[in-house]
């Protein structure tokens, strides 16, 4: 029998997804990525659910877009949004899924291993991040010219502060549990005896204890403080503008010639 390619669990109140592709730590192909997107459109209209966490299986958050999509220029020039993550529409399916989603109630990300290049920017998309000792971070896919399109540029900042978001976007460099910890990437570490699941769930709990219509509130305030929408767009037609470009494919050949080899 085929696994699913994202699980969804509830407990009580919170709804789990678990992006379950563990054998290529979780990297997000067009069909992930529209299970995903689905499963959150559900869980925002779901009023048995309060809040949601999203994971990965096998020991890592999400790798970011599976490179095998990404190089295709075919699916990228190709009609259909569930097809095709990399639509120029901008109002499609995103490519890590449920990116350009704006839900009216929260989601924790509960991090191990890595959560890098597209899944770095999932995480971000994320009200909170609680990872474990094992946590990465880093936009990696600066090494192969892959583009930040999902909001990447725009919440990343907004997170670490703009100097701090320029030298993980620039350099491509990994940052460990302990410096996410000190940027405030991540707002909480699982203890010792505890994962980081484990601990997003205790949070969730206690988000869901409170009176739900004014936490919501005043989260929709936060969101709506700024030009989020407009910034991202723009982000995404950079993003497009390199996918197109000579360097881009012959950096993904190289990669999937090395990888060949």
């Amino acid at each position: 029998m085929t696994e699913s390619l994202v699980i969804i669990e509830t407990k009580g109140p919170v709804t789990i997804v678990t992006i379950n592709r563990p054998k290529v730590r979780n990297a997000v192909n067009g069909p992930t990525a529209a299970l995903l997107y689905q499963a959150f459109l559900e869980f925002d209209k779901n009023e048995k659910s309060s809040v949601a966490i999203l994971t990965g299986a096998g020991g890592n958050f999400c790798a970011g877009a599976d490179l095998a999509v990404v190089g295709n220029t075919q699916e990228l020039d190709a009609a259909g949004k569930t097809a095709n993550p990399l639509s120029a529409n901008f109002k499609d399916i995103a490519p890590m899924g449920p990116s350009r989603l704006r839900l009216s109630k929260p989601v924790i990300a509960a991090i191990s291993g890595y959560a890098v290049a597209g899944g770095l920017e999932l995480a971000c998309w994320c009200d909170l991040r609680v990872i474990d000792d094992t946590a990465v971070f880093g936009v990696l896919c600066r090494l192969r010219g892959v583009p930040l399109i999902d909001g990447g540029t725009v919440r990343l900042p907004k997170l670490i502060g703009q100097s701090a978001a320029m030298d993980l976007i620039l350099t491509g460099r990994t940052v460990s549990a302990k410096e996410s910890l000190e940027l405030r990437l991540a707002n909480y570490k699982a203890s010792v005896n505890q994962t980081a699941l484990g601990k997003a769930l205790e949070i969730a709990e206690l988000l869901s204890s409170h009176p739900q219509k004014c936490m919501r509130g005043d989260r929709q305030s936060v969101y709506e403080a700024d030009a989020e929408e407009e910034a991202m767009k723009r982000e995404f037609e950079i993003g497009l503008g390199v996918l197109a470009s000579e360097e881009f494919r012959e950096r993904i050949a190289a990669f999937f010639a090395k990888s060949k080899m």
